[in-house]
């Protein structure tokens, strides 16, 4: 059986033959498609939709309006750090200098771009305390991976590599920690946290030997909360020659308050779209970057941009311990300039105020709410609060799923769900600096409210959301079943409303 939709579907509305541009007639010598992919040539054409120009922005422009984004409303999704993109930012990417670069430009037409990256490099390291930043990284995860690779090169100078194969990793960690370093050849050991939401020391220093490489910490952590080990842990593992590679999530708590490598720290990557306010979301684009300490620096990623004697910019090359390129060229440069808009708009001495407004935000909100959800730990949160909603799920049945699905009707997006997953029923809110009280209050009463509909009527969040274009789906089924291409019919509604035009 089809499903039932309000508007048809880009493929019901093809109709063979119809073309919505005309593209020019090739002037130029062709090649058939044959020869130039051979065997790899499909056999048929794929059966993509034909439609007009003006059904295509239809159904693009209905999309779009069915989308949710921080232009349209709350988005608290916990660990994302989903703040609002000023438009000021915009406006300077979208510059023409920038927005014509092209990154196979000789450096002589590069020099805005290069001074602009550069600049910024040195704005993070003031901001994190580090000796270098690189900007090469396109994000999160490529800046872990980078930084263990930073890792693995410093031990192999030392003559420990083929010895030093294990990397540590609290049980509270992001999935792609343990991911990044397997991807990197090292072995994954987890630690505990302890019951006040601190990394486990004695559990840490039991598992320290000639063979740990690395320490993968989060700080402040996936549990929202300041981790105050995270000094003696960098302490410890640098009596055993290992690093301590710093997750830097969570840096919006951290923005002009403390400084990573004041920490210990020897390693960070930072998400651009997250604490500096860069898009966010979609796929991409992604910016990132990995700040080091000065042991790092050496094997730092080439080619790098340095400012030379008569006051230019360029790349350079020369640096023979260099594990070399990670990207094809250097980031997602518009990403970049973003960046650069945002914290250049703040400035130095009012950059403070990101992390004092975050974390103020996020423990209003738990404050409003922690009556009916108790918070994981009972502290002070930094930029999030995560909270459980065990006590729904034991005696009414109702889950953190169900109670996520429940907010959508209320219009907002739900928090992340079920991570960290330490955290039994767990919900992660975090509401940015970005928002206004009277956003955190709406937020807040819609979540008391659910909670009376929880022990009042249970059946309603157990089958929620109703307004939305699509009711409850089998997501389960959906992740065991794959489908990935249109194969179906659309059953439409019975009654349809006479036109009032």
């Amino acid at each position: 059986m089809g499903r039932i939709v309000d508007f048809p579907l880009i493929f019901e509305r093809s109709v063979p033959g119809r073309r919505g541009v005309r593209p020019p007639v090739c002037d130029v010598p062709t090649q058939p498609l044959a020869e130039l992919l051979g065997e790899h040539l499909r056999p048929e054409p794929p059966a993509l939709p034909e439609v007009s120009e003006l059904d295509a922005l239809r159904h693009y422009t209905r999309l779009s309006q069915r989308n949710y984004g921080i232009d349209v409303g709350f988005y608290p999704l916990g660990s994302c750090t989903m703040k609002y993109n000023p438009r000021i930012n915009e406006k300077i990417a979208a510059l023409s200098g920038f927005t014509h670069a092209h990154p196979l430009q000789p450096e002589s037409l590069s020099q805005g771009a290069l001074q602009l990256m550069y600049e910024l490099q040195q704005d993070l390291k003031a901001i994190t305390g580090f000796a270098e930043v690189t900007l090469q990284n396109v994000a999160g995860a490529h800046g872990e991976l980078l930084s263990l690779m930073l890792i693995k090169a410093y031990h192999e100078s030392r003559g420990e590599g083929d010895k030093r194969k294990i990397v540590l990793v609290p049980d509270s960690a992001h999935g792609t920690n343990p991911a990044s370093a397997a991807l990197c050849g090292f072995t994954v050991k987890s630690i505990p946290t302890n019951a006040e939401g601190d990394t486990d020391l004695d559990a840490l220093q039991a598992a320290l030997s000639d063979e740990v490489a690395a320490m993968m910490l989060t700080n402040p952590s996936t549990l929202g909360l300041f981790d105050r080990n995270a000094r003696r842990a960098c302490e410890l593992l640098h009596e055993a020659g290992a690093l301590v590679f710093c997750d830097g999530a969570n840096m919006n708590a951290l923005v002009g308050v403390a400084r990573p490598a004041d920490i210990g720290f020897d390693c960070m990557h930072l998400n651009l779209h997250k604490t500096f306010s860069t898009p966010h979301g979609g796929g991409g684009p992604g910016a990132g970057a990995v700040g080091v300490s000065e042991r790092l620096v050496p094997f730092l990623p080439t080619p790098r941009i340095e400012p030379t004697d008569d006051g230019r910019y360029a790349l350079s090359y020369d640096h023979p311990q260099s594990i070399g390129r990670v990207h094809a060229f250097y980031g997602n440069f518009l990403n970049l300039v973003r960046a650069y808009a945002y914290i250049r708009a703040y400035g130095g001495r009012d950059l403070r105020t990101i992390g004092e407004f975050a974390v103020l935000n996020a423990n209003y909100m738990l404050a409003r709410i922690r009556h009916a959800f108790p918070p994981a730990v009972e502290r002070l949160c930094m930029h999030e609060c995560v909270i459980t909603a065990k006590h729904y799920k034991q005696q009414y049945g109702v889950r953190a799923f169900d109670i996520a699905k429940r907010l959508l009707d209320y219009g907002f997006h739900p928090p992340t769900m079920y991570f960290p997953l330490i955290v039994p029923e767990c919900l992660m809110i975090e509401p940015t600096e970005s928002e206004s009280k009277q956003t955190l209050d709406m937020f807040a009463n819609a979540l008391l409210e659910i909670a009376r509909e929880a022990m009042e009527q249970p059946e309603v969040l157990q089958n929620a959301p109703y307004n939305t274009p699509v009711r409850r789906l089998d997501e389960a089924g959906a992740a065991k079943t794959l489908i990935l291409r249109w194969q179906g019919t659309v059953i439409y509604p019975q009654e349809v409303p006479a036109c009032a035009c």
